[in-house]
């Protein structure tokens, strides 16, 4: 069986961390959200085809040919037409049964497989507390799908749709039958829409696991401390150098190459990559991830961050609830704000429009190259675009996105 993965968004909603790298390959605990879907369809998955688009090169040079003895192939969406669209790209390739997944979803092991021991055609589906927001399904007394309909304000049951499906290749007969959407776009839902015309059973495949959408900053936050929260005592492993004085307590992983120096003081569960530097006299707490060759300095606080590769927080600063970028520099006395003073959900704009994140306590959102002064505060939702800068002692009360 194919394990076709759907990885040619943009994820603009993700800006600034997307401005150089497509969104699969967002950094997630020690790996990418896309080797995390690899790693969830292993054991059903016989052959990894990656629809790319934005940035595919990236993604071809990051996984290369093969995935843990899987081979590997690409084919280019070359304009974003819409899912079945992007479907439609793998026909040259696929000869056999196929999963679509998707490249920014955090899923676990069971939804593959539920959808691999399917009867021919089946779709996801999930069970959530106010399925408005989604695709939502209607099954048929045999339990197969009867309908799926777009975000209804009355939504006939609880069952969302993933988003993910089990296809043979005839499916591609019924792609090419469809047609463009009102937003201008080939959409998949509209080719099962088709096949239930044309008398074709569809299976409904139960899950009850993980199911995140990576698509907004504060979702990369939720998506490591999810990956992060796994991990346990017996995952702590310590291959890098730790000096003495150090002390670690909980799930904490130090890859090869990585350098704890003493006086630093970690609660896990934590990650600290290869090539990183940690201290000394550094606290890292909650949901940590030092990329690879990250730098967390003297008398820096890091708590449930992510620094991706080259971050670099030099001394006497606090970061938290908050991603900074590739090559992300925060000067002596940067201090980040968390907490809102009323103690409402932090807001962040999202291509314009100003968002509820859910979140308490989230911290700032850091683009590549971004360089910031010291002694600078920056304010909670608050994002720097890529190699944005500010001036000693300045408060950050606003975006400063690049266009």
């Amino acid at each position: 069986m194919y394990g076709v993965v759907l990885a040619a968004g943009r994820g603009t909603r993700m800006r600034p961390l997307t401005d150089r790298r497509p969104k699969p390959l967002l950094p997630v605990g020690d790996r990418s959200l896309l080797e995390r879907v690899f790693d969830a369809a292993l054991d059903v998955v016989e052959e990894f085809v990656v629809v790319t688009g934005y940035r595919g090169e990236a993604i071809r040079e990051a996984i290369g040919n093969s995935y843990r003895d899987r081979p590997v192939t690409y084919v280019q969406q070359a304009e974003a037409k819409g899912t079945a669209h992007a479907v439609a790209q793998v026909e040259p390739v696929v000869d056999d049964d196929f999963l679509v997944l998707n490249g920014d979803v955090v899923v676990d092991a069971s939804l593959p497989r539920a959808l691999a021991d399917a009867t021919g055609t089946a779709v996801a589906a999930t069970e959530v507390p106010d399925p408005r927001a989604y695709g939502v399904l209607s099954t048929a007394d045999d339990g197969s799908l009867a309908d799926i309909v777009e975000k209804p304000d009355d939504p006939p049951t609880n069952l969302a749709n993933v988003g993910c499906y089990a296809f043979g290749p005839e499916v591609f007969e019924s792609i090419e039958r469809t047609p463009e959407s009102e937003r201008g776009e080939y959409e998949i839902t509209t080719t099962i829409d088709l096949l239930l015309a044309d008398g074709r059973r569809i299976d409904v495949a139960p899950y009850e696991g993980t199911w995140l959408d990576v698509g907004r900053p504060w979702e990369l936050l939720a998506a490591n401390e999810l990956a992060l929260g796994a991990l346990d005592e017996s995952d702590a492993a310590v291959a890098g150098t730790v000096e003495q004085g150090v002390r670690l307590h909980g799930p904490v992983v130090v890859e090869e190459g990585a350098r704890l120096r003493s006086g630093a003081y970690v609660e896990g569960p934590a990650v600290i990559r290869s090539g990183a530097e940690v201290g000394p006299n550094a606290y890292l707490r909650g949901a940590a991830v030092v990329g690879p060759d990250a730098h967390v300095g003297h008398g820096v606080e890091v708590k449930n961050s992510v620094l991706m590769a080259d971050a670099s927080v030099g001394h006497l600063s606090y970061v938290g609830d908050s991603v900074l970028g590739r090559d992300a520099n925060l000067g002596a006395g940067t201090n980040v704000a968390n907490l809102r003073h009323d103690d409402a959900n932090v807001r962040m704009t999202v291509k314009g429009d100003r968002v509820d994140t859910g979140r308490r306590k989230l911290g700032v959102i850091v683009g590549d190259g971004a360089r910031v002064g010291i002694n600078t505060s920056l304010n909670a939702g608050v994002r720097l675009g890529t190699e944005a800068t500010t001036t000693p002692g300045e408060s950050v009360l606003r975006d400063r996105l690049s266009e």
